[in-house]
């Protein structure tokens, strides 16, 4: 069930939306926004209060889901810059990296820059830890892709080895994937700048995942391609002929089993770099150390997921003899439930609100075809209800490997989400007050 305009109206006026921080960007406070619109866009709609915590002409953004964007305490949050739009980046293209102080005007923080990054995940900007001081993000220098970490408390940076792709949620250590080899497999997702030494290998022993002591800089490879493409897909095969390359790493929530999606191109060709036809993708989860893998999702069409506890993933996907909804996995078994198979029915980046909140998922959509808007949205577990939380227009220009996502993000209270969309002026970061759909 979705609230719509109606029903946010007469909660608007009730003392359930009393007290909030922030006006409401949408159609009171934005009527140019609400009511103009290109022929080929529906207009703004946002339901709960919205506003920009970016502003042009730089364009901001954020970057992939499952990753903390905001602070411990919510007032300090992550986001790139960037002076243009609508191209792949270069190895020449550096893009500013640093936070917004939320309440205090909006001022903006630079901590770096980079020379690792995509327009998807940008250069994995993440805090570390939670303290609030620690601040990661990927970088390039020389011949090596690498990862800075920030310290806020004393302005210092120091250097690890290798790129960082998701940190343990203690921020003890990280996981470090190839990200020369995404780059020619899954352009937008790797980084550009530097060769692969394996490209005309189908499945190297050399590349793969990587553990990384977030302190000392100890690295382990812990995972190799040439180990998981060895092991037989459904058909019984092992694809031999293929291209293999890993993507998509995400720690549980207590630092004990990762999960890494194994993917194979048919065809590439690594003298000009083209390949033909898509992926095919399995999902592995592991110890930290590489062992006890256990392929959790062997149907060929996993998607986007989140770790909903210790022991169970919620994905996008399509089991045996079941249609494409999302899914609900037990790690280590092939029991699954689908969730919100009537209302949760598009592709979408879905995470868990934490407790005491964790009954919420927060999701969104791509661009509709009619509307070509992007939707961001709560489903309640418990309840099976779906709140709107806004219609976020999104042009033809954001297609393909420059597209915006809205992504959406929570503050670890559960009480705000941050998204970035390039409906107003170029991609930006808006904040969304959702305390009073939680109060409801």
């Amino acid at each position: 069930m979705s609230l719509n305009r109606r029903e946010f109206c007469r909660l608007s006026s009730s003392s359930m939306l009393a007290g909030l921080a922030f006006p409401s960007v949408g159609f009171a406070d934005k009527p140019d926004l609400a009511t103009q619109s290109a022929p080929h866009l529906a207009p703004l709609e946002t339901f709960v209060p919205t506003r920009a915590i970016t502003r042009g002409p730089i364009h901001h953004w954020f970057g992939y889901y499952d990753k903390h964007e905001f602070d411990s305490t919510g007032q300090f949050v992550l986001a790139n810059e960037v002076d243009f739009e609508g191209r792949s980046p270069t190895a020449d293209d550096k893009i500013g990296v640093g936070f917004v102080d939320t309440h205090n005007n909006d001022i903006w923080t630079s901590v770096g820059t980079s020379n690792a990054w995509g327009w998807q995940q940008g250069c994995m900007l993440q805090w570390v830890g939670s303290d609030g001081d620690k601040i990661l993000w990927n970088d390039r220098e020389g011949d090596s892709f690498v990862c800075r970490v920030y310290s806020r408390s004393t302005g210092s940076v120091s250097t690890l080895s290798r790129p960082i792709y998701t940190v343990s949620p203690d921020g003890r250590f990280g996981l470090s994937a190839d990200f020369r080899r995404i780059n020619n497999l899954r352009p937008g997702y790797g980084y550009t700048g530097l060769s692969d030494p394996c490209v005309a290998q189908r499945a190297p022993p050399d590349s793969g995942v990587w553990k990384v002591d977030l302190d000392s800089g100890r690295e382990e490879l812990i995972l190799s391609l040439a180990d998981v493409a060895a092991i037989p897909w459904l058909d019984g095969t092992t694809h031999d002929e293929a291209w293999h390359y890993f993507n998509h790493l995400l720690i549980n929530p207590s630092g004990t089993r990762f999960i890494v999606l194994h993917r194979y191109r048919p065809k590439f060709d690594p003298q000009t770099l083209r390949y033909d036809g898509g992926f095919v993708t399995r999902m592995f989860t592991a110890n930290m150390d590489g062992s006890d893998r256990y392929v959790l999702d062997p149907s060929g069409k996993t998607s986007h997921f989140i770790w909903k506890n210790d022991k169970e993933v919620t994905m996008w996907t399509k089991p045996a003899g079941k249609p494409e909804r999302f899914y609900t996995f037990a790690d280590q078994t092939q029991n699954n439930v689908v969730v919100g198979p009537d209302t949760m029915t598009v592709n979408g980046h879905n995470t868990y609100l934490p407790a005491p909140y964790d009954d919420w998922i927060l999701n969104d959509t791509y661009p509709d075809n009619k509307t070509s808007r992007q939707t961001v949205y709560l489903f309640h577990t418990k309840s099976g209800r779906r709140v709107d939380l806004g219609h976020f227009p999104s042009g033809p220009d954001y297609r393909g490997e420059w597209r915006c996502d809205t992504h959406p993000r929570s503050n670890r209270a559960g009480t705000h989400v941050a998204i970035d969309s390039p409906h107003e002026s170029g991609r930006q970061v808006y904040l969304m007050d959702i305390r009073s759909v939680l109060e409801a």
